[in-house]
């Protein structure tokens, strides 16, 4: 295999370029720990791509253990057959899955979520530190939650193994700026960053996530580019799937239908949603909510009354394909003050499927330039009338719709593939290790 390293788009941040298919058998064989709050069987958000990860590199032959909470997100309730109480160990997709005690709040804020996590943190270390007999080469650690570096830091020490933090959002930042509206203080800018440095390697899920790696004081040597992924063979254009799926909902296939399908959280700009759908009550336009969260309740109360709203709860991996083709429309609100601190994760199962997407994304940050890049529109966060603007002219323009639709699948085909990148990623663990 072939591979160099050339200067990213971001300032100084070097990422790894791979020039050939997926690799063949090799002979270095890893012992990686993953150890983060959330996996598989959560099939959205960090979870579903921490459990596709560990799989993916154990089908590789690789030995991979993972530490982890009980399944509980995007609903924040446990789910059936797992306990918050207890310690468990199970084997998933070849991979040992070691569950540990958590605290999971019914109404999530900005305190209970410290304790929520906290509270892994915490019931994790003892679970991990017994992992130092095992002798993991790496230790991957994934944000949030940051409450896990110590413990991460403190079992590289003992056991000699290297250690990776992989962002894949900038919590701390995204706690100050959404619960408190103020700049995160300076003794813990400090702490974070000294933090950072502590690591081998510090990855990210976007090129402006790189940068801000770089202003938080991680060495350009140790930052790595590791986007999240889509598998392209089952998330793909199927119209058939998604008029199907339309006629159970009794949605005709001729009605022009917008979706929203992912965590109805704080981060995700939900709230502009009730005077959106008000502003399209006069067009030919079904709004669908799909998901769990904190904000569904609220969303559901405030959209009552209005004919052409429905939600659906959260579906299973089976299902997703066809209700992401079912879609003329795909939004993706986000709030502004969480712009380039998060990159939505959903907005790659949008692109895989040839979606339309419409975004609320400042010019500038990531998220406006993956989805103008991929033919959609991005409007400015947090101006409603300007969302339903750019949703009302989607919906009255075929050419550009199916324009946006090439586009997306085009986009994820060339970025977004799921073993292109976990190639890189696979090549880039051998390098810490043996290089």
């Amino acid at each position: 295999m072939v591979f160099r390293r050339r200067r990213a788009p971001a300032k100084g941040i070097e990422e790894i370029n791979v020039h050939s298919g997926l690799a063949g058998a090799h002979d270095r064989r890893l012992r990686l720990l993953i150890y983060g709050l959330n996996y598989q069987p959560e099939w959205t958000g960090i979870g579903k791509y921490t459990g596709e990860m560990a799989a993916w590199l154990a089908r590789r032959g690789h030995e991979v253990r993972a530490v982890t909470a009980p399944p509980y997100y995007p609903a924040w309730r446990v789910a059936v057959g797992y306990s918050a109480w207890s310690y468990r160990s199970e084997a998933r997709d070849g991979v040992h899955v070691r569950r540990c005690p958590l605290w999971v709040p019914r109404r999530p804020s900005g305190a209970r979520r410290m304790c929520h996590l906290a509270s892994f943190a915490a019931s994790s270390l003892p679970a991990l530190l017994l992992e130092s007999r095992w002798q993991p080469q790496i230790i991957f650690v994934i944000v949030p939650t940051f409450l896990c570096v110590p413990g991460a830091l403190l079992l590289g020490r003992l056991s000699g193994a290297r250690t990776w933090l992989h962002v894949q959002d900038f919590e701390i930042d995204a706690a100050f700026a959404l619960f408190r509206h103020r700049s995160v203080p300076s003794w813990v800018q400090h702490l974070e960053s000294r933090a950072l440095r502590s690591f081998d390697r510090v990855s990210a899920i976007s090129q402006t996530m790189l940068q801000h790696l770089g202003d938080k004081g991680v060495p350009d040597a140790h930052a790595a580019h590791l986007p999240n992924w889509v598998d392209l063979r089952t998330i793909y254009p199927d119209r058939a799937a998604g008029d199907a799926f339309r006629q159970e909902l009794g949605i005709s296939p001729g009605r022009m239908l917008a979706l929203y399908s992912g965590n109805m959280g704080a981060k995700q700009g939900l709230e502009t949603l009730p005077e959106v759908v008000r502003a399209l009550e006069g067009e030919p336009i079904d709004v669908v909510l799909c998901g769990e969260g904190a904000l569904r309740e609220k969303l559901t109360s405030s959209m009552r009354g209005l004919s052409r709203v429905r939600f659906l709860p959260l579906q299973p991996p089976e299902r997703l394909n066809a209700l992401l083709n079912m879609a003329d429309i795909h939004l993706l609100p986000q709030r502004g003050e969480a712009a380039d601190l998060v990159l939505p994760s959903k907005l790659s199962g949008m692109l895989a499927c040839g979606g339309a997407v419409v975004a609320t994304a400042a010019e500038g940050t990531e998220l406006h330039r993956v989805v103008t890049a991929a033919g959609g529109v991005a409007v400015h966060p947090d101006q409603p009338a300007e969302f339903a603007r750019a949703i009302r002219n989607m919906a009255h323009a075929p050419t550009r719709r199916e324009q946006a639709r090439r586009g997306a699948r085009l986009y994820a085909e060339q970025h977004l593939g799921i073993d292109a990148i976990l190639q890189r990623f696979e090549i880039a663990l051998e390098q810490l290790v043996y290089a």
